[in-house]
């Protein structure tokens, strides 16, 4: 089992940043990548982001690319999501997964274990 916890998010104006925070614990050792999902109003949720544990490779949906950075601190089992020049299209409730798997993490697949998420609303 590993567990996460997801925190930082909050409201922003258009343009401006926030930080989530992704902590993990229990069997944090089985895990291959850490992904961050999004789910917007009406809509189906969707992959925005991963890195894996030990090469810090990352992948991003072409939506955020230049405007987020996934990243991971090793001691802390944390993962983060800095989130740059948000739009107001950002907004959503923001989960982080865990995979166990190498295959297919970075295009959002193979995710066992998922955070409680943390809600993200950016203001135009």
């Amino acid at each position: 089992q590993v567990q996460l916890v997801e925190s930082g998010g909050g409201l922003a104006q258009a343009g401006g940043s926030l930080r989530l925070s992704c902590a993990a614990s229990g069997r944090t050792f089985s895990w291959y990548a850490m992904g961050w999902f999004r789910r917007a109003p009406g809509k189906e949720r969707e992959f925005v982001a991963a890195v894996n544990w030990s090469g810090g490779s990352t992948y991003y949906v072409d939506s955020v690319k230049g405007r987020f950075t996934v990243s991971r601190d090793n001691a802390k089992n944390t993962v983060y999501l800095q989130m740059n020049s948000l739009k107001p299209e950002d907004t959503a409730v923001y989960y982080c997964a865990v995979t166990p798997s190498s295959s297919g993490w970075g295009r959002g697949f193979g995710y066992v274990y998922w955070g409680q998420g943390t809600q993200v609303n950016v203001a135009a």
